[in-house]
């Protein structure tokens, strides 16, 4: 008889009152489908609709329903790490609530974790209701990551992913701040798969990722995986170097042909070149020291306003 296993699924919420039974009603079957133990963790990242109390009324009428209710709204990054460092499980899934990502495809990551794999990446195969410009951007912005980080990054993946408990329990010792899940699950290494999917559309409601969240997730890719910012700096500088020469050798070529060259012309180029040179070098010198300061300052990445479902000995 083969040892019981327990699983835990983390599923970030904002403002998903349309979605949350509607994912509860699908996921549940497919957890039983196991065999195995399982819990589900909410974590309502600071809602301001009825969400907290429709986790509320489920959790009472399901104990493997957890919820963890923020104090405020934390970021989609914040509420999986809080989720992580709250699950309980052998194995660890995470999904987001909108259905995108079909709960079904859990037992193929199960089965390829079954089989001795670490990670397990659910693959967009094909992603229903994107338009062409958000996938030609994601695809052009995942190349860049890894042309600049020497990461392999599996192209097509997202948040979707299941974690063996060694792998979260590395995670959870990584103490920056500004995090990025699939950076870093890149770069703890282990073993690692892929599981691919149909990605439909949402089941109901709107994606919560603004354009303003997806670049500060990007800006976080980018400037907590490389250096490449930094490099810039020297680039703009010897290219701003080389432009500068190039306009002189060409007014001093006027001044040879005995055309009038206004001292303007002298003043301008190099003065533009020098004032946007340093302006860049500043912008991105700031960027790290802004992390800096994230860093020094220490504060949690998120705070609990309530917990429910949680036994004494899970409390962190």
């Amino acid at each position: 008889m083969r040892a019981k296993v327990k699983y835990s699924v983390i599923v970030p919420v904002f403002n998903e009152e349309e979605t949350i039974e509607k994912f509860v009603e699908e996921v549940i079957p497919v957890m039983k489908k196991t065999d195995d133990t399982f819990e589900i963790i909410f974590i309502n990242d600071g809602s301001r609709d009825h969400t907290a109390e429709i986790l509320n009324d489920l959790a009472k009428a399901e104990k493997r329903i957890k919820v963890i209710n923020f104090s405020r709204n934390f970021g989609q990054q914040s509420a999986l790490f809080c989720g992580f460092e709250n699950a309980s499980g052998d194995a660890i899934i995470d999904i987001d609530v909108d259905l995108q990502d079909p709960p079904e495809v859990i037992l193929e990551m199960i089965e390829k974790w079954k089989e001795g794999f670490d990670i397990v990446h659910g693959k967009r195969k094909i992603r229903k209701g994107e338009s062409i410009l958000k996938k030609a951007t994601s695809t052009i912005y995942m190349k860049f990551l890894k042309s600049i980080t020497g990461m392999e990054i599996p192209q097509h993946t997202g948040d979707f992913k299941l974690f063996d408990r060694k792998v979260i329990d590395t995670i959870k010792t990584m103490p920056e701040h500004n995090r990025f899940l699939r950076g870093l699950t890149t770069w703890v290494g282990f073993k690692q798969t892929e599981v691919e999917f149909e990605r439909a559309e949402r089941c109901a409601g709107e994606t919560k990722y603004t354009l303003k969240k997806l670049i500060s997730l990007a800006s976080n890719g980018v400037i907590a995986n490389s250096n490449y910012p930094l490099t810039l700096s020297l680039k703009t500088g010897l290219t701003f170097g080389v432009l500068s020469v190039a306009t002189f050798i060409a007014l001093i070529v006027l001044v040879c042909l005995k055309i009038e060259v206004p001292l303007v012309a002298w003043l301008f180029p190099t003065i533009v070149f020098f004032a946007s040179g340093l302006s860049v070098f500043n912008g991105l010198s700031n960027l790290y020291i802004a992390r800096i300061y994230d860093e020094v300052k220490n504060r949690p990445i998120y705070i609990v306003g309530s917990k429910i479902n949680f036994d004494e000995h899970d409390e962190i």
